[in-house]
């Protein structure tokens, strides 16, 4: 389709408007179909043509005619596309208003008429028909080849505007159907419409509340983060200061157990809490305090009331004073800190009544206890039971507060098996029943042993208890609360052992106590009781100075056998009888006196084999075996044949140094070094 430009009449004609109305209507289809505006037609291929006057010489009158002739021809083909329509096919104009429920008709032919009537060819405008390099025929066969391929489209047109009709027709119900899917689609969106109003105007009142909500919580933050704060500052005053009712009817009406001493301490921990706070500052502290004294008073006073009959329970007879402590004192210690805490001079006064009750236990006990051992039946060494008696008469004197028993055969001067009771330390202790019911005779140390064991084992365990359970007070408090209950004890100990060595002359039994009273001192330090050094070292002072006491009367009973008494101007030995008149009679044999020297010094000297340089057993050993050494020498004084003479103290001075062979120690070595030297001396 092509508008009508400018007719150039020359070069320097001048140029005219194009029409204000096209030739051709601009429409895509001869019919109106839904949806499309009425009369609109099918649009033709747009052309544009210039024609120029000035193309060539043959232009003449004759073209120019012929060609206002086609654009009528022209005019008159588009008239005739919009011919009536054939009988027998609806006006889709009326199917249109038939689905639409809308008069399009008159509208339709309003613009129609206004179409046609603007269409109107004016012939003034050919003078603007532009040629351009064409001449006049070749513009004419352009435009007369152009009217053909119009005419054909119009031919299409027309057809294709048939075929449209029918299918229309053919597809009415499909198009009912679509427009009653519209209707109803617009049904559903006008209700979705109404949907999507209510749901806006809901969401509007939600976002309020949502809003409402928002300030809301941040209030409720402000107002936990100023609680929290509150709380942090007043929390800690109030926790101290809070004790919960089932605190309280715990400590005032429970049992007194461990439940009860866990009440105590949360009880304790408020007052000490309550002490530490500012009583003007904090007005709760003012109100809860004399609440808590109340409290304390009576905690205090079932306290007291609590050790008190511990205390009762340890003077039944039969008591255990061990198991009562462990369980009843050591197990609730911390209350008897509390009670010393809280009531200083009420704690005294248990400690005190404590310390009188475990007096008279352990001196009750070991009363008992001595009464038991006294009916052991013991050896009894005098006088006659000397290394220088001559053929000692063997008895068996039981002390003199013990009941005599018949004789038995034992010897005073080998150690023997005596020194297992040195070595098994660790052996059982006799209990009273055992020792009322041995009859077997026993010697002094086992006496010793069996006491001063058990009053070891006693007071160590009773110190270690009193560090422990009154450990509020200082070493020196603690000491002076030994003391106090021990010194009866100790006293009665130490009349017990003078007892035993003062009506004896056993030298082994004395050094075995010695030994047993060092190895206490040991088992005291190794436990860390040093509040019974006074006892040890009192023992001690007693046992030493009987030991030499025991060690004169065997020195002096050598001195006495050595004797030579002068008569008739001949010599003559004491009773001993080995000295004759004839001196060729004399042996050169041992004599039996060295025999016994020799197993006492070597009891000695197992006893000492690990004795110190500040012990006084070398000195006195030393006196013993120089009185021992002028026995023998005035002894062989009588053997007229010097080298019998060297040959008997050979003999002797050998029989001592294989005794004592066997012993160890500094001590054993030094005595053993001196008799190897005499045998040397003597030795053939």
């Amino acid at each position: 389709m092509w508008r009508p430009g400018a007719w150039n009449s020359g070069a320097n004609a001048p140029a005219r408007s194009s029409s204000p109305a096209p030739l051709y209507p601009n429409n895509n289809s001869p019919s109106p179909l839904p949806g499309r505006r009425p009369g609109s037609r099918p649009q033709l291929a747009h052309r544009t043509s210039s024609l120029s006057l000035s193309s060539s010489a043959n232009a003449s009158t004759t073209s120019l005619a012929s060609s206002v002739r086609q654009q009528q021809q022209t005019f008159g083909l588009r008239r005739a596309a919009t011919a009536p329509i054939p009988s027998g096919i609806r006006d889709p104009l009326d199917v249109l208003e038939g689905i639409l429920g809308v008069q399009v008709k008159s509208g339709l032919e309003v613009d129609a008429g206004e179409d046609e009537a603007g269409r109107e060819p004016d012939l003034e405008d050919l003078e603007d028909i532009n040629f351009g390099t064409l001449s006049l025929e070749e513009f004419i066969q352009k435009e007369e080849q152009r009217e053909a391929e119009a005419q054909e489209l119009a031919a299409r047109a027309r057809k294709h505007s048939v075929n449209t009709l029918v299918d229309y027709e053919r597809e009415q119900g499909k198009f009912v159907d679509l427009h009653r899917s519209i209707k109803a689609c617009d049904e559903v969106l006008k209700s979705v419409e109404s949907y999507l109003y209510a749901f806006q105007t809901d969401l509007g009142v939600v976002s309020a509340e949502i809003e409402t909500l928002q300030n809301r919580s941040t209030n409720l933050n402000r107002r936990l983060d100023n609680r929290k704060n509150v709380e942090k500052a007043i929390g800690p005053v109030v926790e101290d200061i809070a004790l919960s009712p089932r605190v309280i009817r715990k400590i005032v009406e429970g049992e007194v157990n461990d439940s009860w001493v866990k009440a105590l301490k949360e009880a304790d921990r408020k007052m000490k809490a309550i002490e530490v706070l500012d009583a003007t500052k904090v007005k709760a502290a003012q109100d809860v305090k004399p609440e808590l004294e109340r409290l304390t008073h009576k905690a205090i006073e079932r306290v007291r009331d609590f050790f008190v009959a511990k205390i009762k329970a340890i003077r039944v007879p039969g008591a255990n004073a061990q198991i009562i402590q462990q369980q009843g004192f050591i197990r609730y210690k911390e209350l008897f800190l509390f009670m010393a805490t809280h009531h200083a001079q009420l704690a005294e006064e248990i400690g005190q009544a404590y310390i009188n009750t475990m007096r008279w236990y352990y001196l009750s006990h070991f009363q008992r206890y001595n009464a038991a051992l006294q009916k052991l039946k013991l050896h009894t060494m005098d006088k006659h039971d000397t290394v220088g008696q001559d053929e000692p008469a063997r008895r068996n004197n039981l002390l003199p507060s013990l009941k005599s028993v018949p004789a038995a055969s034992y010897d005073p001067f080998n150690i023997g098996r005596r020194i297992d009771t040195l070595k098994n330390r660790t052996a059982p202790i006799m209990t009273s029943h055992q020792a009322e019911e041995d009859r077997t005779t026993h010697y002094p140390e086992v006496y010793f042993r069996h006491f001063n064991a058990a009053l070891v084992e006693n007071a160590c365990a009773e110190y270690l208890f009193i560090t422990d359970f009154f450990s509020h007070k200082t070493y020196d408090q603690a000491s002076a609360m030994f003391s106090a209950i021990f010194s009866p004890t100790f006293a009665l100990a130490q009349t017990v052992t003078k007892h035993l060595i003062d009506a004896t002359l056993d030298c082994h039994g004395v050094l075995l106590c010695v030994r047993l009273n060092q190895y206490s001192a040991f088992e005291m330090q190794k436990r860390r009781v040093p509040a019974a050094d006074a006892y040890i070292n009192a023992t001690s002072m007693l046992l030493w100075p009987r030991f030499q006491i025991v060690m004169d009367a065997h020195c002096e009973s050598l001195r006495k056998s050595s004797l030579v008494g002068s008569g008739s101007g001949r010599s003559q030995l004491s009773a001993l009888g080995l000295a004759a008149t004839n001196t060729a009679k004399q042996s050169a044999a041992p004599h039996f006196l060295t025999q016994r020297f020799a197993c006492f010094v070597q009891g000695i000297l197992a006893l000492s084999s690990e004795a110190g340089d500040d012990e006084p057993v070398a000195n006195s050993l030393g006196r013993l075996r120089g009185d021992f050494e002028a026995f023998l020498t005035k002894l062989s004084a009588g053997i007229g044949e010097k080298g019998k003479r060297e040959r008997f103290l050979f003999n002797n001075y050998s029989l001592v140094l294989t005794i004592i062979s066997d012993t160890e120690g500094k001590l054993a070595a030094e005595q053993k070094a001196h008799f190897d030297a005499l045998k040397k001396a003597y030795e053939a």
